[in-house]
């Protein structure tokens, strides 16, 4: 899994009848920090994020095991919305 950040929505007006209805979103990597990273993803949203929402990915098989991915052809889906995250240890 991975954090990200949504930047914007992807539209697809011809694209695989498995992904009609599905929301499609444009997600940044991000640092533990919120600090952007150097990768872009393009991911189904299962959760109803938006636009500005830390998230957090999912990829390959346990992608598609969501109701709203089952057996269409995704790489990446939005799993969850991040509210905060709480380290309680220092990273060496």
């Amino acid at each position: 899994m991975i954090f990200a950040k949504v930047i914007g929505t992807v539209v697809s007006s011809q694209k695989d009848e498995s992904l009609n209805g599905k929301k499609l979103l444009l997600c940044k990597e991000v640092n533990y920090k919120g600090e952007p990273l150097n990768s872009y993803h393009i991911a189904v949203d299962a959760v109803q994020a938006g636009e500005g929402s830390f998230v957090l990915l999912s990829f390959g098989s346990s992608a598609r095991m969501t109701e709203a991915t089952k057996n269409a052809p995704i790489d990446a889906v939005i799993i969850a919305i991040i509210d905060d995250i709480q380290i309680t240890q220092k990273i060496k």
